[in-house]
């Protein structure tokens, strides 16, 4: 009951700042659109990010001066204190008013017939998102079941979250690799622990606002699209588009079976993402990154936002009439081009931005890349420098604060996971990879007359360049979400090339549907593998009742160091316990040095000097240490009896299993 009450109040103090930055300043000027959907989501993204935010630099003060528990003293400032500002609000508003609504809150719907049909596309998607949300992730009986193609990602999540419902992670490390910074953006995270430790159920917790964050996301790209498109056929196709992906994957894959006179038994047996590009077969590319990387609809939400907010700029700049060259230059050295619009908009914008940087940071650079194409074409340029500069401000203070040294490692790395980096070979990996989408949006440029749309279709695609080029992070793998992000929104132009073909005679719209099934098919069919692939007998469980998970939880701290074979999600990560390896391809991808600790675990685990164990022990801060019987690390073979001689045993699981020293 009180992690809903925390919801409501941050949603209303949401749409209080939603509506003065993100919805009051454009609402004449979006003819098509029902601004009742931009304020709500706008309510829902910037609500919980305020409230996530501020929740937690209360409880880290309170942890820092002694609470045991600091969540109770965090989530009871935020939401006595938004109570109290709401109730004077309202107050106010009603004596001024009549009403609790302010004026623009009572025209917010346009169109009444379309927003009759906008509700019926919410409704499904929202029970859509919520059968495969919980298909994949849930609790029965005291047992988690995460799906087969999630619970990887899932792992490092869980762990997060319950650092904060069941411990006190402040300041903040990452579980998976203890004892040191947390390199990876954790905010939403926080967020889902937070709610479970007041009340909500970690399943409802995490679905619950994993639904509506891309329930957010996929009305704001609707009325992006209507925006963009004026067409509302169009704007519903721009969401089926986004759930299933083109490629050609599923030709290659049907012309391959059809040889080997397999086809409909590989059809009715398969369980595993079809892909003949490197990784294509994790489902890189499919509906399965927003199932399992639920943070990144989020992060494109307040993106979004954002968005919204400067196509007034976009179409100020486009509105002129200057033509070619003329029109150009204008948009570099005229006055207009640079004199500020709504500084006050623009700076609010770059904050929101910033303070998104841990909750998704794959989605705060899309973002700005692709606001950097809008400047480039727009007038009030200062506006997007002062959006910029704020976005990159606060994710600096955030690094500084959260990360030791530098947050990411920047350097050139041309043709993203393509085997061959010739430009032929990078070109027929993204032909490959996307079919006609991204190849054929260049295409579309061609046949879009309207100077706006071209402008925002280059600007859509700047993501998908930066991934090709630029490379962050360890595993360039990661930059598929530069590439996802292009795509959610490039689909509004094939949702709008799709209704433009079927308008025409019976010819074109023959080939509409035909293109429709290029684009959707691999999609389908990967989707149809997500289903098989996280049915019954294809999950993962973990028993949430444990034994050692109530033991772990109440014996150790954050300042804990735990060393434990390298696992991956279990009853040990269910403590919200750190570890001082768990599986390494988390720590490794967000920049940890997991060579060096799995060298020196091997070490403590194989070693039979218990003086060679005590030194690396005290050398590395580990404070407990597990042993599973018959474990191997790293494909070495470990030995308890070095260990046994050397510290006390201080647990020992009901079935002898699993015991723990502490050193």
């Amino acid at each position: 009951m009180l992690g809903i009450i925390y919801c409501l109040l941050a949603i209303l103090i949401g749409k209080e700042v939603a509506g003065m930055f993100f919805v009051s300043g454009n609402r004449n000027k979006s003819t098509r659109t029902n601004q009742f959907w931009i304020l709500a989501s706008g309510a829902l993204g910037t609500g919980l990010l305020i409230f996530g935010w501020i929740t937690y630099m209360i409880s880290w003060a309170a942890s820092a001066l002694g609470a045991e528990k600091p969540l109770i003293y965090g989530n009871l400032a935020v939401m006595a204190g938004a109570a109290v500002f709401l109730a004077l609000l309202y107050g106010r508003r009603y004596r001024k008013e009549n009403s609790i609504l302010s004026e623009y809150e009572q025209a917010l719907i346009h169109d009444k017939k379309q927003f009759r049909k906008e509700l019926i596309l919410l409704v499904i998607l929202a029970v859509f998102l919520t059968w495969i949300m919980f298909y994949v992730f849930y609790i029965k009986d005291g047992v988690l079941y995460s799906g087969y193609t999630v619970y990887g990602d899932y792992a490092p999540h869980t762990a997060m979250m319950r650092s904060f419902s069941l411990g006190n992670n402040f300041p903040t490390q990452y579980p998976h690799f203890g004892g040191q910074d947390v390199k990876y953006h954790f905010m939403f995270q926080f967020l889902v622990g937070n709610l479970e430790f007041l009340g909500l159920r970690l399943d409802f917790a995490y679905n619950i606002v994993s639904i509506l964050a891309l329930l957010a996301f996929l009305m704001m790209l609707y009325n992006l699209a209507l925006r963009i498109t004026g067409s509302f056929a169009a704007s519903v196709m721009t969401i089926v588009f986004f759930f299933f992906r083109s490629a050609l994957t599923f030709f290659h894959f049907v012309l391959e079976h059809l040889r080997a006179g397999d086809l409909m038994e590989t059809f009715r047996n398969n369980m595993n993402f079809i892909g003949y590009t490197p990784n294509e077969n994790w489902g890189l590319w499919n509906f399965n990154v927003y199932l399992n990387q639920r943070h990144l609809a989020f992060g494109l939400l307040i993106v979004t936002l954002a968005l919204w907010m400067f196509l007034d700029w976009v179409d100020a700049g486009c509105a002129h009439e200057e033509k070619g060259w003329n029109w150009l230059t204008g948009r570099i050295f005229s006055r207009e081009a640079w004199k500020s619009r709504n500084l006050e908009n623009a700076l609010m914008a770059g904050m929101m931005l910033g303070l998104t940087s841990f909750w998704n940071g794959a989605a705060v650079i899309g973002g700005l890349l692709i606001l950097f194409g809008f400047a480039a074409f727009s007038d009030g340029k200062l506006d997007y420098l002062v959006t910029a500069i704020a976005a990159v401000v606060f994710a600096e203070l955030q690094a500084k604060v959260f990360i030791w040294g530098d947050a990411v490692s920047t350097s050139f790395y041309w043709g993203f996971l393509a085997e061959d980096k010739s430009l032929h070979g990078v070109l027929w990996f993204l032909l490959q990879m996307s079919g006609v989408f991204f190849l054929g949006a260049l295409v579309l440029l061609y046949f879009l007359k309207d100077r706006r749309q071209r402008v925002l279709l280059t600007s859509f695609l700047f993501p998908l360049i930066f991934a090709f080029c630029i490379s962050l992070t360890p595993d360039i793998a990661v930059n598929q979400k530069y590439i996802m992000i292009s795509y959610a929104f490039v689909a509004m132009f094939w949702g709008w090339a799709f209704v433009k073909l079927f308008q025409k005679g019976i010819w074109r719209k023959l080939a509409a549907v035909v293109l429709a099934i290029c684009l959707t098919i691999t999609g389908i069919y990967d989707f149809v593998i997500i289903v098989r692939d996280n049915g019954p007998g294809r999950r993962v469980s973990v028993n949430l009742n444990s034994a050692l998970t109530d033991w772990l939880a109440e014996n150790l701290t954050s300042e804990d160091l735990i060393l434990t074979p390298e696992y991956s999600i279990n009853e040990v990560t269910m403590a919200g316990v750190m570890m001082y390896m768990g599986w390494p391809y988390y720590a490794w991808s967000a920049g940890y040095d997991t060579y060096r600790r799995a060298d020196i675990a091997k070490t403590i685990y194989s070693s039979t000097d218990e003086n060679t164990v005590k030194k690396l022990v005290k050398q590395e801060k580990i404070t407990y240490i597990l042993f599973e019987d018959g474990m191997t690390f790293e494909e070495t073979e470990c030995r308890e009896d070095t260990i046994a001689e050397a510290f006390r045993l201080v647990y020992q699981s009901e079935d002898g299993r699993i015991r723990i020293y502490e050193t």
